[in-house]
């Protein structure tokens, strides 16, 4: 069985990843976690926990049908509490996590969720950049640099740090963000393929899609 495979076991010794800004984490809990997909469709997973974090960032692990991959199909999600939990369809968040659970769950992987808001602005901030972009027709990254911030505040390190702690060294990696297929490769994960997301556009975010795929997202 793979390292990252379900286990049960629920400590590891720490790791040190290249090039990330803290010494090392380790894994603190695994706990078995039942994730609903859709309706009655109910798959075991386990949700892992770590020390040495910046945020209470958690992996999820889905067995799929093949424990035995050095590979697995990697998704890292940042949270997005209005499109995750509300449905919201200003973003394509929402829909991208539920097609990460159902893709993982059939193939086996590793679901890394991020507690970084808003491209790392923080939920009030975020409903602030919705604001400007409602009443004075700003695209996502403007509003964030009239707010001033950066266009994207997130960091992909810890992700990197967190799939090494599960013994990830390469990944199938589940995105149309090139930032991420970069920041895991920079930091020793090496990325074998890119599989592209869905694309999930509806009359609501279309301005938003057009934004991202300006600043280098595959949309296509």
């Amino acid at each position: 069985m793979a390292y990252w495979a379900l286990t049960g076991v629920t400590a590891y010794k720490p790791v040190s990843v290249k090039g990330i800004r803290f010494m090392s984490i380790a894994i603190s809990t695994r706990v078995r976690l039942p994730v609903i997909l859709k309706g009655d469709d109910i798959v075991e997973t386990e949700i892992v926990s770590y020390e040495g974090l910046s945020s209470e960032s958690v992996a999820i692990v889905f067995p799929g049908t093949d424990k035995q991959s050095d590979t697995p199909l990697v998704r890292i999600h940042s949270e997005c509490l209005t499109g995750d939990a509300f449905g919201s369809a200003l973003c394509d968040c929402g829909p991208q996590l539920r097609e990460a659970k159902q893709r993982i769950a059939r193939e086996g992987g590793v679901l890394i969720y991020l507690r970084q808001e808003g491209r790392g602005i923080g939920l009030y901030n975020k409903l602030k950049a919705y604001k400007l972009q409602q009443d004075m027709a700003m695209d996502t990254f403007t509003a964030n640099r009239h707010l001033g911030f950066a266009n994207d505040m997130r960091s992909y390190d810890e992700a990197s740090a967190m799939l090494s702690a599960l013994g990830v060294s390469s990944c199938r990696l589940l995105t149309n963000n090139p930032d991420k297929v970069s920041a895991l490769e920079e930091t020793g994960i090496q990325v074998t393929e890119r599989v592209p997301t869905g694309n999930f556009g509806n009359a609501h975010n279309s301005r938003y899609l057009e934004a991202k795929k300006s600043h280098g997202h595959f949309l296509d």
